[in-house]
């Protein structure tokens, strides 16, 4: 492409050239007016000076027109993937390219969004963020226009219309006319009290459908607790049950309809995180020692326990007839704790407690019939455990992990871990027992006993038990069988980690959740799905993992700790997982709750038409009475945006042709320079003292 110019090359300055211009142009005029002789001539010879001092120039420039930059924006977010849309979506993008290819003043640049690794593009459709980006580098004279082809629902959409002068056209995928449900929480709370109600509020909509009634299943940590008959399009009232601490997922789903587009948000879920009231901790010293504070202290420092603590005052060997109740200030409320009020505590710990008649034999049947139904012993015995008024020789034997011999080991040891140990949560990686010999002091005795039930985690003097810990019925019985745990509290040879172990201890006896032997937990992280597994056994094998659109994929678990195996898979579905390896099964939200890419999903033009016609662009649905095919309009290139009308039609949509060029080379051709112009310069000054001489 050649264009033509003039342009001026000035020889002289331009205040030294107009000061003489001017001059030479008064001098000349003054002659016309005055009717001079050779004034004409005169006026000549000062056009021909001025015009050899101006220096005229004829530009020939080569140049090379700039294509216009079009965005073929496409939506791949999952909302794309119902129906027919993906399809849709795919034969939208050929049909396109194959109209725009016709015209090679075209720039054709494809963005996909939606399925990027960021978590914000995969819970919202942000196509204006990846049109923005794709006309980063383009000035806005050399953007044709854009041309979205997605479901209509986009979360981006600007306030005002979009930041260029160029028609933005948007293809709809789906049909018209579909029909959605939807279920979402209108309020539920973070936290909640464990065994306690927690309020919440729901609502169910029906795009398409009048309003009706509707039955709402209520799940609670994937286990079903009852239904609920919900209005549409009205809030409803909720109240559950906080079954357990730490992550608890309350779902909501709904039928399917008829006719509906998808059962994608027929289901909701909150995470709320389940907060324990006080536990409550009865502990009962048999006699005042070195370790009794140990225990108090740790107990009295968690606020999360309310501890009532009784010691028995009384040696065994006072036999006299003073009544037991006048020897305190506060009476033993024997009855009271351990007959009526017993199933109030989480946890019934013995601190070197014998029988001394202060309880009745039947209230230690009592007792071993509470941990049957699901509570919580623990003994921390020392030597009068292998003496003749030891427990284990009450009715409570029977709750008992491991029968005395009668034999107490006095010399040094240091506790250690056994295999079991190494992998049990409550002795796992406990701070120091990493080496050899642990990096803790010593205890100085232990009491022997013969065939110990349940696990061994801690082994001491002549490799003989420590720490056993036993599943009885529902509940749960520790044994320690030292009472020297207060040597690593007052620092003795560098002390040792009573606390870690206690608290654990305690709270493993209490069915703390992060501390079961076999437990199966999921997270969400971005997109990607962590799968952790603690386990006893050696290899727990593989996890299988249910996606919500009903896929099932298996995950292979990895050793990463003793006792914890994990794996991690990377996914592109935002919803609810069901994870089960074994007899366990957990579940696991991916991607925001109640994400906003499903809280619409029939598919629309009404959003995108204002932001297209404030730019002269236009809204066409694909979707035609066929529903194997599609309706693609034709692609006219525009030259200027004067209204929506000269920007797209009925069945066909402009783009504009921008015109912007590069320049390739530049040619000077010279109008007042070489023998031309000194033949014309003394032409004129020839003739005009010719004129003047006569």
């Amino acid at each position: 492409m050649n264009n033509w110019s003039l342009s001026f090359e000035p020889l002289l300055g331009l205040p030294l050239l107009a000061a003489l211009l001017v001059l030479s142009g008064l001098l000349a005029l003054i002659g016309l007016w005055a009717r001079q002789r050779g004034a004409v001539l005169r006026l000549a010879a000062f056009a021909a000076l001025a015009g050899a001092l101006l220096n005229p120039v004829l530009l020939k420039e080569e140049r090379e027109p700039l294509q216009s930059v079009v965005a073929l924006v496409v939506d791949r977010s999952q909302s794309q993937s119902i129906g027919a849309r993906e399809q849709q979506t795919d034969a939208a993008i050929l049909g396109m390219k194959e109209r725009l290819a016709r015209f090679e003043q075209f720039d054709v640049r494809v963005v996909e969004a939606g399925r990027g690794a960021a978590t914000d593009e995969k819970t919202e459709t942000r196509l204006f963020a990846a049109l923005q980006s794709a006309f980063r580098d383009v000035p806005n004279s050399r953007i044709a226009g854009a041309i979205m082809i997605t479901d209509g629902q986009v979360h981006d959409i600007p306030a005002t219309h979009p930041d260029f002068n160029a028609p933005l056209h948007a293809l709809i995928t789906g049909h018209e006319g579909e029909k959605d449900r939807r279920i979402h929480f209108e309020k539920a709370p973070r936290f909640g009290l464990v065994g306690k109600p927690l309020e919440m509020t729901y609502k169910v909509t029906a795009k398409g459908e009048p309003q009706t009634v509707l039955d709402v299943t209520i799940t609670v940590n994937g286990e079903t607790v009852g239904t609920q008959h919900a209005v549409t399009d009205e809030d409803m009232q909720l109240d559950i049950l906080v079954p357990n601490t730490g992550r608890n997922i309350v779902e909501l789903s709904i039928p399917a309809g008829e006719d509906e587009l998808t059962d994608i948000n027929n289901t909701t879920i909150a995470l709320v995180d389940g907060i324990r009231e006080n536990l409550r901790v009865l502990l009962v010293s048999g006699e005042p020692h070195s370790g009794e504070r140990t225990w108090r202290n740790l107990l009295k420092s968690d606020a999360s326990v309310d501890l009532v603590h009784f010691t028995i005052l009384r040696p065994p060997e006072k036999q006299d007839e003073t009544p037991i109740y006048e020897l305190s200030l506060i009476a033993f409320p024997t009855r009271e704790l351990f007959v009526e009020k017993i199933d109030e505590f989480d946890l019934i710990i013995f601190d070197r407690y014998q029988h001394r008649d202060v309880l009745p034999l039947l209230y230690y049947d009592y007792i071993a019939e509470y941990v049957e139904k699901g509570g919580a012993l623990l003994v921390a015995a020392g030597p009068e455990y292998a003496g003749y008024s030891t427990i284990a020789n009450t009715p409570l034997m029977s709750a008992l992990p491991a029968m005395p011999t009668g034999e107490v080991i006095e010399e040094a040891f240091y506790p250690r871990l056994t295999d079991l140990g190494q992998r049990h949560p409550v002795t796992r990686a406990l701070e120091g027992s990493q080496v050899e010999p642990p990096q803790w002091g010593r205890w100085f005795r232990t009491v022997r006993v013969e065939n110990p039930q349940g696990e061994v985690v801690m082994k001491g003097a002549d490799e003989q038990p420590l720490l056993l810990l036993e599943h009885k019925g529902e509940g749960r019985v520790g044994m320690l069988l030292s009472d020297q745990g207060w040597l690593w509290a007052r620092g003795y040879e560098g002390g040792g980690p009573h606390v870690q172990l206690y608290r654990r201890l305690a709270h493993w006896l209490m069915k703390e959740p992060e501390l079961e032997e076999e437990r199966l937990t999921a997270d969400g992280r971005g997109m990607a799905l962590d799968i952790r597994r603690q386990s006893m056994s050696d290899d727990p094998g593989p996890a299988e993992v249910t996606l919500p659109s009903g896929k099932v994929m298996q995950v292979q678990l990895a050793q990463s700790g003793p006792g914890i195996f994990t794996g991690t898979t990377e996914t592109d579905e935002i919803g609810l997982y069901q994870i089960a390896n074994g007899k366990l099964s957990t579940l696991a939200h991916v991607g925001p709750v109640n994400a906003a890419e499903f809280a619409g999903i029939v598919s629309t033009a009404d959003t995108l038409k204002p932001a297209a016609e404030a730019v002269g662009g236009s809204v066409h649905r694909l979707s035609g009475s066929d529903p194997a095919t599609i309706n693609l309009p034709s692609v006219v290139p525009v030259r200027a945006l004067s209204g929506a009308s000269e920007a797209s039609g009925k069945d066909w949509i402009g783009l504009r042709n921008t015109q912007d060029s590069v320049l390739k080379s530049v040619n000077h051709v010279p109008l007042f320079g070489g023998f031309f112009g000194l033949g014309l310069l003394l032409l004129t000054l020839g003739g005009m003292w010719y004129r003047e001489g006569r």
